[in-house]
């Protein structure tokens, strides 16, 4: 070789080591975060906040989320898959009520209404079989 010059550098055993515990750990982690698949526990579709209430009843569950000024809920089937009767209704106190209603596979709603420094009541029904929350969030 030519003076002042080197030739291709070889890396140590370590060095390979080192790489492959931090691309290891890493890979898995992003397996996880695309690769999981979404739950029916985890936060509704279409619904901002943390979750507030969760309702359970005969053939579904109500679900109600709350953000700053937001409050919003989901009538989710305990068995998904046959269509049937769904409804979710939410009011906020002194305002309308918003209701989602009709013939679903596993989910009726998101609905949402503004909730600043407001009570919300809820009722989310699947099949026949319903349950409410009364004032909630006061």
């Amino acid at each position: 070789m030519a003076a002042g010059t080197r030739g291709p550098r070889r890396r140590s055993r370590h060095e390979g080591v080192a790489a492959r515990l931090l691309v290891v750990p890493l890979l898995a982690g992003l397996v996880l975060l695309i690769g999981a698949p979404a739950t029916a526990a985890q936060a509704a579709p279409g619904c901002s906040g943390r979750p507030a209430k969760t309702i359970t009843f005969a053939t579904g569950e109500l679900r109600v989320y709350k953000s700053r000024a937001h409050a919003c809920a989901v009538t989710v089937a305990r068995k998904p898959g046959k269509r049937r009767a769904m409804s979710v209704t939410l009011q906020p106190r002194g305002g309308r009520v918003v209701k989602d209603s009709g013939s679903f596979t596993q989910m009726a709603g998101p609905v949402t209404v503004n909730a600043l420094n407001r009570c919300v009541r809820a009722t989310g029904a699947v099949a026949g079989k319903s349950a409410s929350t009364g004032w909630i969030l006061c």
